[in-house]
C-alpha cells in the first residue's frame, strides 16, 4: 500500500484520509489551521441531490447584476482588478448556458446520490454520530416567478429520478404545523437529507487518530518540489514531507497550492455567512431554503442554523455585517414567528467555498505530476459531495475502476 500525504484537513480531506485508510494505505494529513475553524464546521449541513445545477447557469449573471447593486442581497462579486477573479469569470461566463447545466446534471447527480449512500452507510457507524436525517428539504417561495422555477426544477428532477413534490400552501403547513407560514408554497426535495457538521468532523478526527491517520495540525505547506512529471516533498513547518501519492484537497486554498506544483487551479473564493440560535421548542423539523431570498436554515442540536450569501473575492477576515442582515431580516417574511436577532460580530462564523468556474469540482488525477490528486472546488456542496469524493480518491491512489466516471470532473479541463 501506498504512503499518502492529504493536504487539507477540511470535510473533503478528512473523508479522503477515511477511505484511504480503510484500504490500508498509510495517511498523513497536513493543515494549515487548527482544523476546528475549517469550512466544514459552520455550513448548512445539508446534502443535496436536488442541486445537479451548477452555479453557471443561465440568468446568473444578469441576476447577479442586479444583486451587485443590493448590500444585503445573497450574491456579491467585489470588483477589483484581481486577475485570477477576471480569469474565473471569463470562464464563468462561457459555462452559463443551457447546454453546460444539461451536460452537468447527471454527473452532478450520480456524485449527491453516491455521496447520499456513502453517508448513510458512514451513519451505521456508532463512532460516528452525526444526526442523519433523510426528511428532505423544502425549498419555499412567495412569488408565482419563484414557483414557476422551482416546478420547473422538478420537473427536470423528477426525470433524472430524484423524488420530489410540488406542495402549496396547506400541504407546507402540514409538514411544518408548529411553524407560523407566509409562503405560496414549496418544492419538498425528498431526495435530500441533512446532519451536524460539528458532530461529523468531530467523528471523523476521532476516528482518524484512532486509526492510525497522522494529523499534523497548524502546518502551513510552503513548497511542493517535484521532479519531471513527479512530486518528491513537501514543505511545511520546517520539515521535508515524503510520501509515494499527495493529494490537495485545500478547499479555497488549493489554487496556491497547485501553483508550488506548476499548475493553475482556477478557483474563487465564495464566503459565506452562519449563525445560531436556540430553538428549544424544535419547531422547525425539516431543513428550509428560502427561495428568493437564497438562505438556508437547519435545525441543529436545538438549535436553529441560518446561513446563506456567496461573496466572492480574495481570501480575507472581514464581516460584512449587512449580508448577515440580510440573512436576518429575510426570515420573518416566510417564517413570521421565527425572528433571529442580528447576531455580534464574535458569533458570526464565515468560511470560503472553494467555487470553480462552471461549478463542478476538480476530482482526479493531475495530467502533469503523475502522483499528485486534486480533490477541491465543490463550491456550496463540500459537506454534501465529500464522502463520494473521499471515496473516488481512494480508488484513484489503489488503482481500482473508480464507482463514477470522472472526466467531467477533470483537472486539466
Amino acid at each position: 500500500m501506498s504512503k499518502v500525504i492529504v493536504i487539507g484537513g477540511g470535510v473533503v480531506g478528512l473523508c479522503t484520509a477515511y477511505y484511504l485508510r480503510k484500504k490500508g494505505h498509510e495517511v498523513t494529513i497536513l493543515d494549515k489551521g487548527a482544523i476546528s475553524d475549517s469550512c466544514s464546521f459552520g455550513n448548512a449541513g445539508m446534502i443535496v441531490p436536488s442541486h445537479f445545477v451548477p452555479l453557471a447557469a443561465p440568468g446568473m449573471i444578469k441576476q447577479g447584476i442586479r444583486w451587485m447593486f443590493n448590500s444585503k442581497s445573497p450574491f456579491y462579486v467585489r470588483p477589483s482588478f484581481n486577475m485570477n477573479l477576471m480569469r474565473w469569470g471569463v470562464k464563468f461566463v462561457k459555462h452559463a448556458s443551457a447546454k453546460h447545466v444539461e451536460q452537468s446534471a447527471i454527473p452532478l447527480r450520480d456524485l449527491s446520490l453516491l455521496s447520499k449512500k456513502l453517508y448513510q452507510d458512514l451513519a451505521k457507524n456508532p463512532d460516528l454520530n452525526f444526526e442523519l436525517t433523510t426528511n428532505g428539504i423544502l425549498a419555499f417561495y412567495k412569488t408565482e416567478k419563484a414557483a414557476e422555477e422551482e416546478a420547473e426544477l422538478a420537473k427536470k428532477a423528477i426525470e433524472l429520478g430524484l423524488d420530489m413534490a410540488v406542495l402549496n400552501a396547506e400541504e407546507c403547513k402540514a409538514l411544518q404545523p408548529d411553524l407560523e407560514l407566509n409562503v405560496l408554497g414549496a418544492v419538498h426535495y425528498r431526495c435530500d437529507a441533512h446532519l451536524y457538521p460539528t458532530q461529523l468532523m468531530n467523528g471523523l478526527l476521532r476516528y482518524l487518530n484512532e486509526n492510525g491517520v497522522q494529523i499534523i495540525k497548524n502546518t502551513l505547506v510552503e513548497d511542493i518540489v517535484f521532479s519531471g512529471n513527479r512530486i518528491t516533498k513537501v514543505i511545511a513547518g520546517d520539515t521535508a514531507w515524503e510520501a509515494d501519492e499527495y493529494v490537495i484537497a485545500a478547499g479555497s486554498w488549493s489554487p496556491a497550492l497547485a501553483r508550488m506544483a506548476n499548475i493553475e487551479l482556477s478557483i474563487m473564493p465564495g464566503k459565506g455567512y452562519s449563525f445560531m440560535e436556540l430553538e428549544p421548542q424544535n419547531r422547525l423539523t425539516i431543513p428550509a431554503l428560502l427561495c428568493e431570498a437564497r438562505v438556508a436554515i437547519t435545525p441543529m442540536d436545538g438549535k436553529i442554523r441560518y446561513g446563506g450569501t456567496m461573496e466572492l473575492d480574495q481570501i480575507n477576515s472581514r464581516v460584512n455585517i449587512a449580508r448577515v442582515k440580510g440573512i436576518v431580516e429575510s426570515v420573518p417574511d416566510y417564517f413570521p414567528d421565527l425572528n433571529p436577532l442580528i447576531p455580534s460580530e464574535k458569533d458570526i462564523w464565515y468560511g470560503f467555498r472553494p467555487s470553480s468556474p462552471d461549478g463542478l469540482p476538480y476530482i482526479g488525477r493531475s495530467r502533469k505530476h503523475h502522483n499528485l490528486v486534486f480533490a477541491t472546488g465543490h463550491g456550496m456542496m463540500g459537506l454534501s459531495l465529500a464522502p463520494a469524493t473521499g471515496l473516488l480518491v481512494s480508488q484513484i491512489i489503489s488503482g481500482e475502476q473508480t464507482d463514477l466516471n470522472l472526466s467531467p470532473f477533470t483537472v486539466d479541463r
